[in-house]
């Protein structure tokens, strides 16, 4: 495999397992869901244009989450001290807690999928996700 085929396997296997694991949890919630607080939880507050951009969605779509999300208690929308048209979204505790206990169940799942690997292959996963978490905060942090 070549350095490009890598990392597209990266993204594609990481994208797999996702899917596989929200299937056997039985989590309905929407993939932007979790995408959109990992973004706030990570990068902070932001404008829902902004949080559309990077969650590559349209700010209409984008919209509708936030308010489905704000129903829930998961995010609250402020109005931006910038500009007083605009609204910031930020994630509330709830938000958080919510997202912790995806992130909990993601891995109660699918731990047990890779009990097969050897102490070896758990460093060099180890070593793998450190780059990637490493390389893709410093691509989050340029790309805005």
């Amino acid at each position: 495999m070549n350095r490009g085929e890598i990392l597209q396997s990266i993204v594609f296997s990481a994208h797999t397992l996702t899917r596989i694991a929200a299937q056997e949890a039985g989590n309905d919630a929407p993939a932007a869901q979790w995408r959109a607080l990992s973004l706030l939880d990570t990068t902070g507050d932001q404008r829902v244009g902004e949080l559309a951009k990077a969650s590559r969605t349209t700010q209409p779509g984008m919209t509708r989450l936030i308010g489905q999300l704000e129903h829930e208690g998961l995010v609250r929308r402020d109005p931006d001290p910038d500009d007083s048209r605009a609204t910031v979204v930020t994630i509330t505790e709830a938000g958080r807690n919510a997202l912790h206990s995806w992130r909990q169940e993601l891995q109660r799942i699918l731990e047990p999928r890779f009990s097969d690997l050897d102490e070896t292959e758990w460093q060099v996963l180890a070593l793998a996700a450190e780059i990637m978490q490493t390389h893709s905060s410093l691509l989050e942090r340029t790309a805005r």
